[in-house]
């Protein structure tokens, strides 16, 4: 007697209980159909990713950047270095920038022509947004110094040329804070050693004359502006001011002649209705916009 032979039945030929109703077939054929479509979706993405591999493997060209000036960090077409001084400037004073990260990458950036006038040794730039004892000594050594000034406008700061006047001790640093008004305002206030060093402003009727950005106000400068002044009157030398405002000044004649526009301050804009954007509607901003618009003297 042969041995019963086990029964093997494809799925597609069980017999359905009597109640199934057609809904319920098509179901079934669409869930076959659905497992059928899956598998062939799994095929094709394997394939797709087999050919996606296959590009990782083809040489890719690096982008070209313009060469740059290894002087003024500006391209080579437009290098401003017949604009700068022949010798670094003699001073004698240090000058420390903080530089925000944002600004480090901005392509009409002013301290690298900064930095370009002045000896390597009398001008540093610090790049962050958090200074701490612990990870700057350097720093931390410098804003402990009864000789150290930190340039920020506000209510504690005095008028530099008025304190030099009356400091028994003559200033031999001075720091400076490089980003917008919003992020230097962030780095001062949220950097405790910022707090140690006097505090001094310029008081000055000049205009800035980096006209291709805009500033908050008519006499709000540019951290080379800044630095230009603040070292003309720290070295009782004019000639300083003028030889660092040199660069600034091509720089900006050069974009105009290329399609820049002069950009109006805020507060100007703001009190002759040609402002672009709606008033903010967050209250804090607006009572700034307000006090700006009420500040202006024409």
């Amino acid at each position: 007697m042969e041995p019963q032979k086990e029964a093997r039945t494809s799925p597609a030929l069980v017999a359905r209980p009597p109640g199934a109703s057609r809904s319920q077939r098509l179901s079934e054929e669409e869930r076959r159909e659905g497992g059928a479509s899956l598998v062939a979706s799994t095929l094709d993405a394997e394939a797709d990713s087999a050919s996606a591999e296959g590009l990782w493997e083809l040489p890719v060209e690096p982008a070209e950047r313009r060469p740059e000036c290894s002087r003024c960090s500006r391209p080579q077409k437009v290098c401003l270095c017949p604009f700068l001084p022949v010798h670094p400037l003699h001073i004698s004073t240090h000058l420390y920038i903080i530089q925000h990260p944002a600004e480090e990458n901005k392509v009409l950036r002013t301290v690298p022509l900064l930095a370009a006038c002045l000896p390597q040794d009398k001008c540093k730039v610090k790049i962050g947004r958090r200074f701490s004892e612990e990870r700057d000594v350097e720093l931390s050594t410098v804003c402990r110094k009864s000789s150290t000034l930190i340039l920020y406008p506000g209510a504690e700061a005095t008028d530099l040329e008025e304190f030099i006047l009356d400091s028994p001790v003559y200033p031999s640093t001075i720091i400076i804070i490089d980003g917008t008004w919003s992020q230097a305002k962030d780095i001062f206030y949220k950097n405790s050693l910022f707090r140690l060093p006097k505090q001094v402003q310029l008081k000055t009727s000049v205009s800035s004359q980096y006209v291709i950005r805009m500033q908050p106000t008519n006499t709000c400068l540019s951290t080379l502006e800044c630095a230009a002044v603040a070292l003309s009157i720290l070295e009782k030398n004019s000639h300083i001011q003028e030889t660092l405002l040199r660069p600034l000044q091509a720089l900006c004649s050069f974009q105009l002649q290329h399609g820049a526009q002069i950009r109006l301050s805020k507060e100007y804009l703001l009190k002759n209705g040609l402002y672009p954007k709606p008033m903010p509607r967050n209250k804090r901003k607006l009572r700034k916009m307000e006090l700006l618009m009420n500040s202006v003297k024409i």
